[in-house]
C-alpha cells in the first residue's frame, strides 16, 4: 500500500486511514527482497499452531466490523464476509494456507471493497443475491452428506448382520 494514502490508484478516505493502517500491517507491512512481494502479519501470525489461524479471523472479523461501522452496505458486507472466510479457510491448510495468506490479502480486498462502497458508490443493496446462493449450496451439501450418511450406516448395519 502507497505511502501516499491510496489503494488500487484510489484514495483512502479519512474515515478509513486507521483501518488502513491496520490492513497494512497485516497484509503488506514487509517486502520480500527483490521482488514485488509484499506481505504482513497474517501469515506470521498463523505460524502459530490452532491459535494462530483464529486470531487472524478475529483481526479480520473486527477490520470488518469497523467497516460495517462506517456503513457499509449489506451486499458489501457479504463480499467482505467471504473474503475472510475464505482466507480463514485455507489459512488452516498447513503450509498452503500461510502461501495463500501471502498472496491473497483479504484484509486489502476488504478495504477495496469499502473504498469502492464509500466512495465510488458500488456494491450496493442487499447481502440476500449473494447470501442465499451460499446458504443453498450449503443446505445441499448438508442434505448430500445426511443422505451418504444414511447409506453407510445402512451398509455398515447389512455388513455386521
Amino acid at each position: 500500500m502507497p505511502e501516499n494514502n491510496q489503494i488500487d490508484g484510489k484514495e483512502i478516505p479519512a474515515s478509513l486511514q486507521q483501518i488502513a493502517k491496520v490492513v497494512k500491517l497485516m497484509d503488506s507491512q514487509f517486502r520480500i527482497p527483490g521482488t514485488k512481494f509484499t506481505f504482513g502479519l497474517d501469515p506470521i501470525i498463523g505460524l502459530v499452531p490452532g491459535f494462530g489461524d483464529l486470531i487472524d479471523y478475529a483481526i479480520s472479523a473486527y477490520l470488518m466490523v469497523a467497516m460495517i461501522r462506517n456503513g457499509a452496505s449489506g451486499r458489501a458486507v457479504a463480499k467482505m464476509l467471504i473474503n475472510i472466510t475464505v482466507d480463514g479457510l485455507v489459512g488452516v491448510i498447513p503450509f498452503l494456507g500461510r502461501f495463500f495468506d501471502v498472496f491473497f490479502k483479504a484484509n486489502r480486498r476488504n478495504l477495496v471493497l469499502a473504498i469502492e462502497h464509500f466512495e465510488d458508490g458500488k456494491h450496493q443493496g442487499s447481502a440476500w443475491p449473494i447470501v442465499l446462493p451460499i446458504l443453498m449450496v450449503l443446505a445441499l451439501f448438508f442434505i448430500l452428506i445426511g443422505v451418504f450418511a444414511f447409506y453407510l450406516l445402512k451398509w455398515f448395519y447389512f455388513l455386521l448382520k
